[in-house]
């Protein structure tokens, strides 16, 4: 094997829904040698499988054929690049007639691959049965009535398996978002299941760019700092044969590759970075080292690997009544009190009306006043109350469509009935069924991944390693490291809000949510320790987190993760919350006042 040998992958793709400019730009650029969609959030498989109910021939991510690569099938296949894409959904093979009929309308040859075998809601009856029974990962609850779909998370060696075989684009269903980028790797470098270190390294690559330009700059605490965001440059790892790699962009790009947004990124939506659970592998980030590598360039090495569990996490989802969001705009003196009078008001209405039809009350209501710091609870400054338009947000939940049907309708009268200064009801809000994750571990032995190559079996290898722990109560959390006492401030203090020391970023898991804390500056960590304890976190943001906090340290970044449990309102589609994926939650902990020395250069 040469040593010396990279392999260049582009992440053409974030989520469904991403920028079509993605895939353009980086086979454009000359600087890939494949090309990685992710496509599939945790409850958009839910909404394919509506979609496939709907037609049979749906169930997947159209626009993975219909815009990207309609633009891009013929420099793809003349350029000799591949492709990895979880855009399958619930239909992988649907997915890849759709390319060939592509294929086919553009004059192009191109042999195609699909993974199936994720979907194991065939299984769920006799998992009903079964002793002990099934518990939700999270909650400890059992299993709910009604599953929509179950779908779990397979690894990376189907994806080798397809590429090995000789496909040039490899369509998948359900997959962990760094699977597609890891099978490349365990195709191009041979790597087998006990090269833990460079599954581990060939993960952290995927996970760096399964989210698009997060890794370039989008979403960075320092936004001002990030050019050209019109022009932002999708992210590029150049992949070496010992898990390490460098972080990129196509030149010309915007967008900024630094430490700072590749350290985000590493600590977005993972829980404990020393066990991170893959099917693949068991991560431990801890000891990752990021560093500048030229102009728009970060190297990341470091990732250690430890053998993967018995289980793959299967993720369900199961409908659990209805739920409506409305708004309603509010302008004028004490914009924020009306609004809050107007909520108010209209679900004291509509609670009578339900009554009197003889429906039960809302099972949840949640009032939010856009525009007066409602995510920050208690620690919203004095001056946004007194703004001078807001947005009032209405949401509820009810076990009966109608029931919010009729909140949906009493939302527009407001505008002639109440407070001056009412505007902005739009059209009627819609009712939407409830949809509800539900998260449980299910033996790999029970779970077989099939790989098809134009309509012909490819056998796949042994997917069980050797290795293997055998639940994940059989990772043993290592001892932190020894960290460096944080001296008493002498002379003077000042008090800074965090953001001056460190930069953040969160995301969700189901009902929690993890914020990644870096410091600005490796020195700082120390005070930054002391000061970010797990109950100072959980007191700041108690109006939002109900369950547990969890520090876990991160050294080799100068970073912290904080798991918060309970901490979106259900989570997802579940949550009435408008910030229901906790992407707000870094910048409400930025807030929080840290007491440093006067003489700190900020």
């Amino acid at each position: 094997m040469n040593s010396d040998r990279k392999i260049r992958i582009g992440g053409a793709s974030g989520f469904w829904g991403d920028s079509s400019v993605g895939a353009p730009q980086l086979v454009a650029s000359g600087q890939v040698d494949y090309l990685a969609f992710d496509y599939l959030a945790e409850l958009t498989m839910s909404i394919l499988a509506a979609a496939r109910m709907k037609k049979p021939e749906l169930g997947y991510a159209t626009d993975f054929v219909t815009v990207a690569m309609k633009s891009v099938l013929k420099d793809v296949v003349a350029r000799g690049i591949r492709v990895v894409s979880n855009a399958g959904g619930v239909n992988p093979e649907g997915c890849a007639d759709a390319l060939r009929a592509l294929a086919a309308e553009l004059g192009v040859q191109v042999r195609i691959a699909t993974v199936t075998g994720d979907d194991v809601l065939p299984l769920i009856p006799a998992l009903r049965e079964q002793q002990p029974p099934l518990a939700e990962l999270q909650s400890g609850a059992p299993l709910p009535a009604r599953v929509v779909t179950a779908n779990a998370y397979l690894g990376a060696l189907p994806v080798k398996a397809a590429l090995d075989a000789g496909a040039q684009i490899v369509i998948t269903g359900r997959c962990v978002d760094s699977a597609v980028t890891l099978g490349i790797l365990m195709h191009e470098f041979g790597w087998g299941a006990g090269d833990l270190d460079q599954l581990a390294g060939g993960s952290l690559a995927g996970h760096i760019i399964e989210c698009g330009c997060q890794a370039t700059g989008g979403l960075h605490t320092d936004w001002q700092a990030v050019p050209d965001w019109a022009h932002i440059g999708y992210p590029i790892v150049e992949c070496e044969a010992d898990g390490s790699f460098t972080v990129t962009k196509p030149a010309g790009t915007g967008g900024l590759v630094a430490p700072q947004t590749v350290a985000e990124q590493m600590l977005y939506e993972i829980h404990d970075p020393a066990n991170y659970l893959l099917p693949d592998v068991v991560c431990d980030f801890t000891q990752v080292a990021v560093s500048q590598d030229g102009p728009g360039r970060v190297r990341v090495e470091g990732a250690r690997g430890k053998p993967p569990t018995s289980s793959y996490k299967v993720s369900a989802t199961y409908v659990d009544g209805f739920k409506t969001s409305a708004q309603l705009t509010l302008v004028g003196f004490d914009a924020v009190a009306k609004a809050r009078r107007t909520g108010e008001a209209i679900l004291a209405r509509v609670g009578e009306l339900l009554a009197q039809q003889g429906l039960p009350p809302f099972s949840a209501t949640h009032v939010e006043v856009l525009g007066a710091e409602s995510p920050y609870g208690p620690r919203a400054q004095p001056a946004a109350a007194q703004m001078r338009e807001v947005v009032l947000r209405l949401s509820a939940r009810h076990p009966v469509k109608a029931a919010l049907e009729l909140l949906a309708r009493e939302v527009a009268p407001a505008g002639t009935s109440w407070a001056p200064g009412t505007t902005g009801a739009g059209g009627r809000a819609g009712v939407s069924p409830l949809i509800r994750q539900y998260a449980f571990l299910l033996d790999k032995h029970r779970v077989t991944p099939s790989v098809r190559l134009d309509g012909s079996q490819v056998s796949m290898p042994n997917q069980a390693p050797a290795l293997v722990q055998q639940a994940p109560a059989a990772i043993n959390k290592e001892a932190s490291p020894a960290w460096p006492e944080s001296a008493p401030a002498t002379g003077p203090t000042v008090e800074v809000p965090l953001i001056r020391l460190a930069w953040a970023r969160s995301g969700d898991k189901g009902d929690s949510s993890n914020i990644g804390v870096i410091a600005r500056r490796p020195e700082w960590l120390p005070l930054l320790r002391a000061e970010l304890t797990e109950a100072r976190v959980k007191d700041w943001l108690a109006h939002l987190v109900q369950g547990p906090v969890t520090r876990y340290d991160v050294p080799g970044i100068h970073a912290f993760n904080f798991v918060c449990q309970q901490a979106l309102g259900g989570g997802g589609m579940a949550s009435l919350r408008n910030d229901a994926l906790g992407k707000g939650m870094a910048q409400i902990l930025l807030a929080l006042p840290v007491r440093v020395p006067a003489n700190w250069d900020f």
